[in-house]
């Protein structure tokens, strides 16, 4: 890709195929990096095939949510979702790039388009959770402005928890 490559963010219905793909590709990345730091391996083919299939990414529609899609160069590259939480809270969810398209901004486009979703939805505030070992997501939020804060939820996964007024 050239240089006048852009990143555009635009919402996707949370089953159209882009999504579903794109959502297997961010649980892959994610359940691996989990299973080879506490177990030594991958995730399971067959653990992969029933997590994807029971994902449920319908709290990411309207009226209480949205699933957005970035594109790079026009090609699915990654996602962003938010859901009200209440009134005046809404949670971030599942913040993905395509590792291959990684380091070319997408994250705090998808972020930022996020954000502007939550204010759409009519909330004041922005939470999420996210894991120790994803690093590079930590250090996104914090650049963006998200400050660690108290749990919100008992979140199986959850280890660390942020917000930002918006």
């Amino acid at each position: 890709m050239d240089a006048m490559t852009t990143w555009t963010v635009a919402p996707e219905p949370y089953d159209s195929p882009v999504a579903v793909a794109l959502w297997r590709a961010y649980y892959t990345e994610v359940s691996d990096r989990w299973y080879l730091l506490h177990e030594g391996r991958r995730t399971d083919p067959a653990e992969l095939e029933r997590e994807t299939a029971r994902a449920d990414w319908s709290e990411l529609t309207p009226p209480g949510g949205e699933l957005l899609v970035g594109r790079y160069g026009g090609e699915p590259a990654g996602t962003a979702g938010v859901r009200l939480l209440d009134a005046d809270t809404a949670e971030l969810k599942r913040v993905f790039v395509r590792e291959e398209l990684r380091g070319r901004g997408g994250g705090p486009v998808l972020v930022r388009a996020a954000e502007d979703a939550a204010r759409a939805l009519g909330a004041v505030r922005l939470v999420l959770d996210t894991r120790h070992d994803l690093v590079e997501a930590r250090a996104l939020y914090a650049r963006l402005g998200y400050e660690e804060t108290e749990p919100y939820n008992d979140g199986q996964y959850a280890e660390h928890w942020f917000g930002k007024k918006l």
